[in-house]
């Protein structure tokens, strides 16, 4: 396996030169485009890597299926999907156009900007800082990581400069949908995407993902099957942006991507895949690690549709 993965590293390197590193978030620009790393923990416990697999990087909407997860226990299926609906919506994920009439769950999705920032108001604390704390213990424990933590540097890059996403909380207050102070809504958003992981994060996140909710390597029930089974399902088809059935295609099982240049991959039942590198393609996932994941797919057959 570390040989294919090597292999794979090589043959898609020169992707990561005919991508962009995203710059809307000033500190982001600063990522250096040839990084590219690449880890695999499987059902049997075993762990391949290659390339910048120990290098850091910030989550972004990578974060989006953990927060989905905890607004899930706090709330209930039932809440979280009156809030937010379950349909790709064949936009980028920082739109404002989703319908032409007044915005409604049915507009939207957990794994759009929209989406997420909503769905911070269904995750239980006293504050928002509570809220966060709350999500970054368990990011930490899912990832079986206890030093992740945030990337200030980043994280005030994003609240000095997230004003889109600002507007897209007040969007979401003026049709009702949540009643919370944006400001407090949106740092609690801002604060999830900055946190820091690494490809070997992302690959035990989503290997529990990928296990019924159960950490592999300790045999813990860490969540309810239903939860993993819901958000599973939401990254089939929401997870790469509006380029998410053309990863289906290509790739063929649950992923989400961020514009930090990260993508946890999820194969049900089999094993649970980070991957990182910055260079993005036009609809903000990584332009190697997707042709990566494409061959990786390929080459052990672990596409779920048959």
């Amino acid at each position: 396996m570390n040989a294919l993965l090597n292999d794979i590293i090589k043959s898609c390197a020169h992707y990561t030169e005919e991508g962009a590193v995203a710059n809307y978030i000033p500190e982001l620009a600063k990522a250096d485009p040839s990084k590219f790393g690449i880890y695999v923990l499987t059902h049997f416990g075993q762990q391949f890597s290659a390339g910048d697999c120990n290098a850091e990087f910030t989550m972004q909407s990578v974060i989006k299926p953990l927060i989905l997860l905890m607004a899930l226990f706090d709330s209930g299926i039932q809440a979280v999907h009156d809030l937010v609906g379950v349909e790709a919506t064949g936009k980028p994920f920082d739109a404002f156009n989703y319908s032409d009439q007044a915005l409604t769950s049915a507009n939207i999705n957990p794994m759009i900007n929209t989406g997420s920032i909503a769905l911070c108001t269904l995750i239980k604390g006293d504050t928002y800082r509570d809220k966060f704390d709350r999500l970054l213990e368990f990011t930490r424990k899912i990832a079986a990581n206890p030093n992740m933590d945030i990337d200030e540097a980043v994280y005030a890059s994003e609240k000095a400069t997230g004003n889109k996403n600002r507007a897209l909380g007040y969007m979401l207050k003026a049709y009702g949908m949540i009643n919370d102070n944006i400001e407090d809504v949106v740092d609690c958003y801002f604060r999830a995407c900055s946190v820091k992981a690494t490809c070997a994060d992302l690959a035990r996140i989503a290997s529990v993902f990928s296990n019924k909710g159960k950490d592999i390597l300790t045999g813990e029930q860490l969540f309810d099957p239903k939860y993993c089974k819901y958000v599973n399902a939401i990254l089939m088809t929401c997870g790469m942006y509006d380029g998410s059935g053309e990863f289906a295609l290509r790739v063929g099982f649950p992923a989400k991507s961020g514009v930090g240049g990260g993508i946890m991959g999820v194969v049900p039942g089999k094993m649970g895949i980070g991957v990182f590198s910055p260079a993005l393609d036009c609809k903000g996932n990584s332009l190697a690690g997707v042709n990566a994941l494409e061959i990786l797919s390929r080459e052990l057959d672990l596409s779920v549709f048959l």
